[in-house]
């Protein structure tokens, strides 16, 4: 499902915005490509392959993009052939990876190649499309982030609700400074590693609409 919502991040400061994010996406590639090697390499011996987790997201205005993360779960099944839940497929590798966000760091290319910004909401499932509501959905018309204004306050802590109502004032808010900004603070918070996780869950649970 395709929202074609319109693009709020426009003119001179988004060209600069995007150039920036490629930029520094391809530096911190090449500073981290040892550090993402020893981890792919780790990912591959305790859990086999694929080692990178590559999945559809919505873009702007709800376009499909694949998302690049590493691999941070089993896929062992049920009897009846469904995933386990998440909390029984996540493994210590995994937990780690997620605790020191190095399982994003793929996103980086996702960023080079314009499908998404250093600073951004989150990229969810495409199956949440059709549950949002129209304030929620607004939360479209930008470039999703590696990071954003809902990350660096409380992350997977937050309910869904306090989440959506952060990254659509991010969508109203938005600029070069207020990026600046939530990239220093994502620092401090990948260092403190805060708000990994909701409570009683192993990542978020999942979204059911409203009501």
């Amino acid at each position: 499902m395709q929202y074609n919502a319109p693009v709020k991040q426009e003119g001179l400061p988004f060209l600069a915005k995007k150039a920036f994010d490629r930029l520094v996406a391809l530096g911190v590639l090449t500073a981290t490509a040892p550090i993402l090697g020893v981890a792919a390499l780790a990912v591959r011996s305790t859990m086999g392959t694929p080692v990178v987790f590559r999945q559809p997201r919505p873009g702007v205005g709800g376009k499909e993009f694949r998302i690049y993360k590493l691999r941070t779960m089993t896929s062992e099944r049920d009897a009846s052939g469904q995933l386990l839940p998440d909390a029984q497929r996540l493994t210590a590798l995994g937990k780690f990876l997620r605790r020191t966000s190095l399982d994003e760091l793929p996103q980086l290319l996702n960023v080079v190649a314009g499908d998404m910004s250093l600073v951004g909401p989150r990229p969810l499932l495409m199956q949440y499309l059709p549950l949002y509501n129209e304030e929620q959905r607004r939360r479209h018309d930008v470039l999703p982030g590696i990071t954003g204004w809902a990350q660096i306050n409380g992350r997977n802590a937050l309910t869904w609700e306090e989440k959506f109502k952060l990254d659509v004032w991010y969508v109203d808010h938005w600029s070069l400074a207020l990026d600046a900004r939530i990239l220093l603070a994502t620092a401090v918070a990948v260092v403190n590693r805060r708000g990994i996780a909701a409570e009683g869950n192993a990542t978020m649970p999942v979204f059911q609409g409203n009501g």
